[in-house]
């Protein structure tokens, strides 16, 4: 348990540290993320970025399996 918390520990502060190089991928905004935007009020669904990170990291974990 202690080793997975490490992993991800170190997994976030890479990812914090790549953050800015991240974001111009257009994770963000992709077709089927649904932004709704009104006067002093703004809701984000990232529908599609979360099923795309969902299938790496699904991608990933089976390679690990093995």
């Amino acid at each position: 348990m202690s080793r997975i918390l490490v992993v991800l520990g170190i997994v976030l502060v890479i990812t914090g540290l790549l953050w800015p190089w991240l974001g111009k991928l257009g994770l963000g905004r992709l077709p089927g993320d649904i932004v709704i935007e009104r006067e002093g009020f703004r809701v984000y669904l990232p529908l599609m970025t979360s099923l795309l990170v969902s299938l790496a990291l699904s991608f990933l974990f089976w390679l690990l399996s093995r």
